[in-house]
């Protein structure tokens, strides 16, 4: 129950807005809509990453949000636990495979839709993924997230999603 609690509050912290519901948690993963954001609906899914005692700027967690009246679908988004060094490469891992993601601060994305598809599809059936970066230091680091529930959860966010167009 410490996990669900967790989530529920790194999803509070994570994306303001005036009302969420949850549409479950999976595993590790929690599911969320917020029929009310800005900017229109949305439903997301998400997870905090692994715990760990080394230097962190910033709780990581790792989304995949929908916004229907956006026509967006499926983003990959993830907070990382260190500012990041300008320019410097973030590279997501999972399941052998290696995604080149863009991002700045403490936050990195998929570079484009065709790459957030291959993420989504890779987190079906991977056990975890772990996204290395260097911080505004230069110094190394990584954040790792366990996929226990993640398709679960991304499924729920779609189909909360399909109810609130």
């Amino acid at each position: 129950m410490r996990l669900a609690t967790l989530l529920v509050s790194v999803a509070l912290i994570a994306a303001p807005a005036l009302a969420r519901d949850s549409l479950g948690m999976f595993g590790t993963w929690g599911a969320f809509s917020d029929p009310q954001a800005p900017g229109g609906p949305r439903c997301y899914a998400i997870a905090m990453a692994a715990p760990s005692t080394m230097q962190r700027d910033y709780q990581p967690y790792a989304t995949v949000g929908t916004w229907p009246r956006q026509q967006v679908r499926g983003q990959v988004h993830f907070r990382l636990s260190r500012r990041l060094l300008p320019n410097a490469p973030i590279t997501l891992i999972m399941s052998g495979q290696r995604y080149a993601l863009v991002g700045g601060g403490g936050d990195a994305w998929a570079a484009d839709k065709r790459m957030d598809a291959a993420i989504i599809a890779a987190m079906r059936s991977a056990g975890q993924m772990t996204v290395s970066a260097r911080d505004a230091s230069g110094r190394g680091f990584t954040n790792s997230w366990s996929l226990d529930g993640a398709a679960t959860a991304m499924d729920a966010a779609a189909v909360g999603c399909a109810r609130l167009r």
